[in-house]
């Protein structure tokens, strides 16, 4: 199965328009979107919506998210991984960094996998 992403919505929206014309066939949707969680959306709530719709969630929340990870797995729960990206990145590279995710990976292989984009 392909990887679907959600963009966290503390991520520029543009992010998503420069992952879609690298390819539009990627599944990706921003916190906020329709059939996505509102905006405001807790961590716990989102880590539960993640693991439902079976999306990798794209990050740059390195503060409040890992201890919420922890209490998720604490308890049996899975996600379909997690991206973090680093502060020092681009747009551009993020994107590029996400197409390639796409293109090389399959959605099940990222199953409780938290990365960085190195840059």
């Amino acid at each position: 199965m392909k990887i679907r992403f959600l963009l966290d919505e503390n991520l520029s929206p543009k992010l998503k328009i420069a992952v879609l014309r690298l390819n539009p066939a990627i599944n990706i949707l921003r916190v906020g979107d329709p059939d996505t969680p509102p905006l405001g959306t807790l961590d716990p709530e989102l880590l539960n919506y993640l693991e439902l719709s079976q999306r990798l969630l794209v990050t740059d929340n390195r503060k409040s998210m890992p201890g919420h990870l922890e209490v998720h797995w604490g308890v049996g729960r899975h996600i379909w991984g997690l991206v973090w990206l680093r502060s020092s990145g681009t747009i551009r590279t993020w994107a590029e960094s996400l197409f390639i995710i796409w293109e090389a990976s399959e959605a099940e292989e990222w199953i409780d996998q938290v990365d960085w984009i190195p840059f």
